[in-house]
């Protein structure tokens, strides 16, 4: 992959994303811990550009244009720096990843594309922790496989209803099945998906 210069400007400065030799045996919490001291902007450029390659591979995998995907690294960018000037972020490697999941899975929503249950995960405010994070990651495993428990008639609607956005009349459309019928797929559906995760989450403890 072709490495490239990332450029961020902010109101104050600008942050470049060129190798800082010199910080390499400062850890990226020690340089946040500098950031929030004394606010230059300057640590979180030097945090943020060790991640360049690895955003822009996350945004690649989702997006499939490198294009797409370097500008939005660049949000990504522009979002860290103002997020983490309003908060502490204990595990940055796992909020970044996140903040990078869930731009890339908006952009795709914004342009109506089907976005599988293994890549659609809860969309979580960048305050997510290393704990929600993890947790997550378990429950959207859980909950693709109780997905595939579900019934066809019930396993269709959901998927239509909540992961690619549809309306109850397209859904309709779609599967054929009455506006009643669809609903009560749904409203069953999303009861036994639930029963079906918790039951398997206990299982795991």
């Amino acid at each position: 992959m072709e490495f490239y210069h990332t450029r961020i400007y902010t109101e104050n400065a600008y942050i470049q994303s060129v190798g800082t030799n010199r910080y390499e045996h400062i850890s990226d919490q020690e340089l946040l811990e500098k950031f929030y001291l004394d606010r230059d902007n300057q640590w979180l450029g030097i945090v943020l550009q060790r991640y360049t390659l690895l955003l822009l591979g996350v945004c690649m995998k989702y997006l499939k244009n490198e294009e797409e995907a370097k500008d939005a690294v660049q949000h990504i960018f522009l979002k860290a720096i103002t997020e983490l000037g309003k908060y502490k972020v204990d595990y940055l490697k796992s909020w970044l990843y996140m903040v990078a999941r869930n731009h890339c899975l908006m952009k795709l929503r914004d342009k109506n594309v089907f976005v599988s249950v293994e890549e659609n995960t809860q969309l979580t405010s960048p305050e997510t922790d290393r704990h929600d994070f993890e947790h997550k990651e378990i429950t959207l495993t859980l909950l693709e496989s109780s997905l595939e428990e579900l019934n066809p008639e019930q396993k269709t609607c959901v998927t239509l209803f909540y992961l690619q956005k549809k309306s109850y009349q397209e859904i309709v459309d779609t599967t054929g099945y009455s506006l009643l019928q669809v609903k009560s797929y749904i409203q069953n559906g999303k009861r036994n998906l639930k029963i079906l995760v918790e039951k398997k989450m206990n299982t795991q403890k």
